[in-house]
């Protein structure tokens, strides 16, 4: 059992929108946190259906209820009809919500109704460091963090489960894609552009489908928390920079599963491809959970200088190599970055043991760094 940092109960003020992707704990930390408060699950089938039919016996069934009566409603994405019930019961009785989701495509869709800004947004990671007391590296490269996945040697039978189980229960459900098969082979070819630059074009000729096609796909990606963007850094000073955004899968498990990497080896390509993707996963993971406003953004420009995240306004700037051995060619990214903004900490993180700072950049090993992203030393 891992626990979890996410201080929900801090957050909680009237109502919460709890959003994250299938398995990566929501459902536990909600029965763990919130013991004894009034829990539907509508993955139970005969819950759902009760509430399809009569969406109005939530009602029905809370309208007793004193005010502050905390309510949990799982997978709400499941009767979004509820939410409007939700919202008279928020108004007129003073009930509080967590409406926990994998999915907020359907809400959107739907048009169902979002309480007035009455639940606050929230967003649920896979494990992060501090949550897992036998941290593994090479484990969670490969694995990835979602716990069944983590917590065991091999998780390619698990991965593959996790996969159709998304492809034929949430996608099928969505009911935005009219071939699966063709929205199975996107995701493959959407893999190999994990940690890359977006190019539509490319990607809908790999998989035989218009661009509008694949740019609804990525979409559905998004909308269901199985990825999302990184923006480019857009500022100009010297070199003119790259604008496509950079992709990732929301668990680099996901990501190695569908580019068939099953036995990753320091010191290989595909190793540097999923160390930087897990190392992107545990900053944007604090990012969220501890309300950071700072865009993390990537760098990239057209004479092929490059850094891998940069924090706000040039505040950091990070580069990734799972390299043992810090050579120069590793440092040229962040001094030309530099060179542009002169004031920008500039941290270069590796698998290299020796945590020091040499020519002006901090050279950090990859467990001493995340110690320290999520001490709140890095941002």
């Amino acid at each position: 059992m891992y626990k979890r940092i996410f201080d929900i109960e801090s957050k909680l003020d009237e109502g919460m929108f709890l959003f994250g992707a299938r398995q990566t704990g929501k459902s536990t930390l909600l029965k763990e946190r919130f013991k004894g408060e009034v829990y539907y699950d509508l993955l139970d089938p005969d819950i759902r259906k009760g509430f399809k039919r009569n969406p109005n016996s939530l009602k029905e069934s809370l309208w007793d209820k004193p005010a502050g009566t905390l309510v949990i409603i799982d997978e709400i994405q499941k009767v979004p009809e509820l939410l409007d019930i939700v919202h008279t019961l928020m108004v007129e009785k003073g009930l509080w919500f967590i409406l926990s989701g994998s999915s907020a495509r359907k809400l959107k869709k739907s048009g169902a109704n979002t309480l007035g800004g009455r639940a606050i947004p929230e967003t649920f990671y896979p494990l992060v460091w501090p949550e897992v007391t036998d941290f593994q590296l090479d484990r969670a490269v490969q694995n990835g963090m979602i716990p069944r996945h983590y917590m065991v040697a091999d998780a390619t039978k698990r991965l593959r489960g996790y996969v159709e189980v998304y492809l034929n229960e949430e996608i099928r459900e969505e009911g935005g894609v009219r071939e699966l098969d063709a929205f199975e082979r996107f995701m493959e070819v959407a893999a190999i552009s994990d940690g890359e630059m977006l190019n539509y074009t490319n990607i809908a000729s790999d998989c035989g489908v218009s661009v509008k096609t694949v740019q609804s796909y990525f979409q559905i990606l998004y909308d269901t928390l199985i990825g999302y963007e990184i923006p480019a850094y857009r500022k100009v000073v010297k070199r003119k920079v790259i604008q496509a955004p950079r992709f990732y899968y929301f668990d680099v498990g996901l990501a190695n599963y569908l580019m068939g990497r099953h036995s990753l080896k320091r010191g290989t390509d595909d190793y540097g491809h999923a160390f930087e993707h897990y190392v992107m996963q545990e900053i944007i993971a604090y990012k969220g959970y501890n309300d950071k406003k700072d865009i993390i953004s990537y760098w990239h420009t057209y004479d092929k200088k490059e850094v891998d995240a940069v924090i706000g306004d040039a505040k950091v700037a990070i580069e990734i190599k799972s390299s043992e051995q810090i050579k120069a060619k590793h440092k040229a990214g962040l001094k030309a970055f530099k060179e542009e903004h002169p004031d920008c900490r500039l941290i270069l993180v590796s698998m290299e043991r020796i945590t020091r700072k040499v020519e002006g950049i901090e050279l950090i090993y990859v467990l001493d760094f995340l110690k320290m992203l999520w001490n709140g030393k890095i941002f």
